[in-house]
């Protein structure tokens, strides 16, 4: 270590006056900790700490300062700082928060590899709130798939549906092997081909509604409605035609759910339909529409994820790759 190297203390409680070794991070921080709390959370540290002192010749060769060891870690003092208050008692430290992705892989490559099954399987809880799924959810699968978990695997490739059947580059997809890659593509497109079944059957909608008049806004064309009625006969609903504006939507909708076959992609045509409707400036349709959707729109969603978990998740080959590797490369 350069003799002109800053060294940074950490926060209590990693600097007790009596601990007996320090944790040096690759980032110049150092954390005053107990052998034996470290010994207890994780085999690894016990192990370490088990070996036979060395010589006084070579311990002449090893770094201490005020009178401990100091160990060299890989790992930045951000990513420690978090993995110790996971190992220490949470009399003394709290387990902390994870909202960052990037601290969250830090911390679960750390887990696993000094071998706290338990701090790895709470890290990858971090994983499971909605605002990580939705914004992360590609990224997530990668952490499923590193950590072998085949439940969260499946719901996080659920969650990348959102997601374009070919996604954007992002840096951790690299760590899939080609096998996992075709696996989700397959996946992903299996279920965009399983909703468009939907389009060609209709009787979802009939079987729900029953009657006409139950679902009268998908073709009014009352005499005071301005909306032309389709003619194409692709989307007889209860033997009747839909306006034209409706059937536009359905088209749209379905052509998008091969690409993103999910909820918000049927909230979103939803959505345009309602506008649509308002820029026609028809009178009978603008009273109605706005709310009678709603009902249709939850109906439509509920009936395309049926058909979505009905499809089979490939199983995957395992993944050995390192994750944090890729992250700092």
């Amino acid at each position: 270590m350069s003799e002109t190297a800053e060294f940074r203390y950490s926060l209590a409680p990693f600097d007790h006056s009596k601990a007996d070794v320090i944790l040096r991070s690759s980032d110049n921080v150092e954390f005053r900790v107990f052998r034996l709390l470290l010994s207890l959370a994780s085999p690894f540290f016990e192990t370490f700490f088990d070996l036979p002192r060395p010589s006084q010749e070579t311990r002449d060769d090893l770094e201490t300062k005020d009178g401990l060891p100091v160990i060299p870690m890989s790992e930045d003092g951000k990513t420690l700082d978090a993995l110790l208050r996971f190992c220490y008692p949470r009399t003394l430290a709290e387990d902390p928060i994870l909202e960052d992705f990037k601290n969250i892989v830090n911390v679960f490559e750390a887990a696993k590899k000094y071998g706290l099954d338990t701090i790895e399987q709470t890290v990858c809880k971090a994983l499971f709130t909605p605002k990580m799924l939705e914004a992360e959810s590609l990224r997530c699968f990668v952490i499923a798939r590193r950590s072998r978990r085949a439940v969260q695997s499946k719901l996080f490739a659920k969650y990348s549906l959102r997601e374009p059947l070919i996604p954007a580059w992002f840096k951790e997809i690299e760590l899939i092997t080609s096998t996992d890659l075709l696996a989700l593509l397959a996946y992903h497109q299996q279920c965009g081909n399983a909703v468009q079944g939907m389009k060609s059957d209709l009787s979802w909608i009939g079987n729900h509604y029953q009657q006409w008049t139950t679902i009268f806004w998908i073709g009014m064309n009352w005499s005071r409605c301005s909306c032309s009625l389709s003619t194409s006969n692709r989307h007889l609903i209860l033997g009747r035609a839909p306006v034209q504006w409706w059937e536009e939507f359905m088209d749209s909708t379905f052509q998008d759910l091969r690409d993103k076959p999910c909820s918000d992609t049927i909230r979103h045509h939803a959505k345009e339909a309602v506008q649509t409707v308002h820029q026609k400036s028809c009178s009978s349709c603008v009273l109605v529409v706005p709310g009678a959707p709603q009902e249709f729109t939850s109906l439509f969603i509920k009936k395309a994820d049926e058909l979505i978990e009905k499809v089979r998740f490939l199983r995957f080959w395992p993944l050995r790759t390192g994750l944090t590797d890729h992250l700092t490369g």
